[in-house]
């Protein structure tokens, strides 16, 4: 695995690159107009699309597809710590199907117990949590 960077413009954007040639902006979010996420938002995105993954692909294994899936992830971070690491992370895994609960609330288990590399890796610099709404319902 392989990413270049380059720096774009005369303050914080730059171009991040992958081997396949996907092109992703980032920026300093303190600028007045930021044309890219900036890096600790890609962290945030990165457990949310490993987990969605994981999850999605557990779900065809065992034959379930889901007509939707949305993650709202949070992160928390120490005010005035240097570096401002994050502290604690929260995903709620919000997914809409013709869906056993207790299916979904096991991929969801799997991906984030065992299988999210992002989610392995984070977990030993900040409490991870989760919470799961199945069809408007919350799955316990």
């Amino acid at each position: 695995m392989k990413i270049s960077l380059k720096r774009i413009n005369d303050s914080y954007l730059f171009e991040t690159k992958n081997e396949r040639g996907d092109i992703v902006l980032l920026d300093n979010k303190s600028e007045e107009d930021p044309r890219g996420s900036s890096p600790m938002d890609m962290i945030l995105r990165g457990i949310a699309g490993c987990s969605s993954i994981d999850v999605v692909m557990i779900l065809r294994k065992q034959h379930h597809e889901l007509e939707d899936l949305q993650v709202e992830v949070e992160g928390f971070r120490e005010d005035g710590a240097i570096p401002n690491v994050f502290k604690k992370i929260h995903l709620e895994f919000i997914l809409k199907g013709d869906v056993p609960p207790a299916k979904v609330k096991r991929a969801v288990e799997l991906s984030m117990d065992k299988y999210c590399s992002v989610a392995k890796m984070l977990e030993k610099a900040a409490e991870i949590s989760y919470s799961i709404l199945l069809n408007g319902e919350k799955v316990d």
